[in-house]
């Protein structure tokens, strides 16, 4: 008996020093005085208000919905119609899919053997090396070359892109800033006008076009995680939106792939480069295939295989009035004011949310707020219960 006692006894020490000291979480000065009258357990232990709060975060949690993709009402689990929703993904898969395939390695519509991406590269291999001399004529067929291999990416989705308002031109200090719902948002938009678009870097295929086709075209990448890559960037901004020569610059203000239902914060950064700025908006339609990318669920190739095996891809471009800073007013207002413009026109909700706080964790300091939050309303009710 006394062995067994005293290994109860241990093991209740030890789980004592396990137990957090709530006064760890107390302001400085403040203690925990022994009550006078009796204390009922059911008041010392009722955490309804932090439950109340911990559920009312979960079901507004206006952030998440902006990253999650909806999948679409099922239509087919009946009787007439899941025969049909059967043909549909034979036709889709077997026939639809291949002929895309074809459409995206050839270069003609006709479906002709000769594969496109070769004609491309032995067009704009020896164009960006054998005319240097020549920059503007270089850079004009490079221009026109990769417009024309955007629009072999649109044709393989069976895209359905409609144009609202005038085609942006070329002229120094502007800078097009867009919605942003996935990296088809620049082919759509590069098919039309080759812009030189701010982007991360990729791994893989993606950053080996990066690097070699769409370099030609003065684009600019970056990289999140190096601090010294936002210092390079503004000054290669700034010296970009000054060339008359240079192709227009398109920036996602957003900073991130938001699901098209949803506008979060833009950052101030295209805002600050004294140019005028012309809003883009993106919508689509999401009754063939929600166009969203949720690169931590998918990579981009079978994010290109979702739309290529869909039935088309329906989208609205909207070219904006342009706007500039107005007198008094900071670079935080004026991004809120464009944000404002491109929500309306493409029927987003405003939210209040930075979206580069999906790559991060809460921060340790706001734990330790809300832990001091709960340990004050204990004290609090202690000290009710006193009196």
């Amino acid at each position: 008996m006394n062995s067994s006692e005293g290994k109860l006894k241990s093991s209740s020490s030890e789980l004592d020093l396990d137990r957090p000291n709530i006064e760890d979480y107390l302001p400085s000065g403040s203690s925990i005085q022994e009550p006078h009258g009796k204390l009922r357990l059911r008041d010392l232990l009722d955490i309804s208000p932090a439950l109340t709060e911990a559920a009312g975060a979960i079901v507004d949690d206006s952030f998440t919905r902006c990253f999650k993709s909806n999948p679409p009402e099922p239509w087919n689990w009946n009787v007439y119609l899941f025969p049909l929703w059967c043909c549909g993904v034979v036709f889709r898969y077997l026939i639809l899919f291949p002929m895309r395939l074809v459409i995206l390695l050839s270069k003609s519509r006709a479906l002709v053997l000769t594969i496109g991406w070769i004609i491309f590269l032995s067009c704009f291999i020896p164009v960006h090396f054998l005319l240097k001399g020549n920059d503007n004529l270089r850079k004009k067929m490079e221009r026109a070359l990769v417009e024309l291999i955007c629009s072999f990416f649109v044709a393989s989705w069976t895209g359905v892109v409609k144009y609202h308002g005038p085609r942006p031109s070329m002229r120094p200090k502007q800078v097009f800033v867009a919605n942003h719902t996935s990296m088809i948002d620049f082919i759509i938009l590069e098919q039309m006008t080759a812009f030189a678009v701010i982007m991360q870097k990729h791994p893989g295929w993606v950053g080996l076009l990066q690097s070699t086709i769409l370099e030609s075209v003065g684009c600019i990448w970056f990289n999140r995680s190096e601090a010294k890559d936002r210092e390079i960037v503004t000054r290669k901004l700034r010296e970009h939106s000054q060339g008359a020569d240079n192709n227009p610059l398109l920036i996602f203000p957003e900073g991130t792939c938001v699901n098209n239902q949803y506008s979060v914060m833009f950052k101030k950064g295209a805002f600050e480069l004294g140019c005028t700025v012309c809003p883009i908006a993106i919508k689509y339609n999401k009754i063939f295939v929600d166009a969203f990318w949720n690169s931590r669920k998918q990579s981009f190739t079978m994010h290109l295989l979702q739309l290529m095996t869909s039935w088309a891809v329906v989208c609205d471009v909207w070219y904006l009035e342009p706007q500039n800073l107005r007198p008094g007013e900071t670079p935080i207002e004026f991004a809120e004011r464009i944000r404002d413009i491109i929500s309306v026109r493409a029927g987003l909700k405003k939210v209040p949310w930075d979206g580069y706080l999906k790559y991060s964790r809460p921060s340790p300091k706001h734990r330790e707020r809300k832990q001091q939050s709960f340990a004050e309303s204990v004290l609090r009710g202690l000290e009710l219960e006193e009196k």
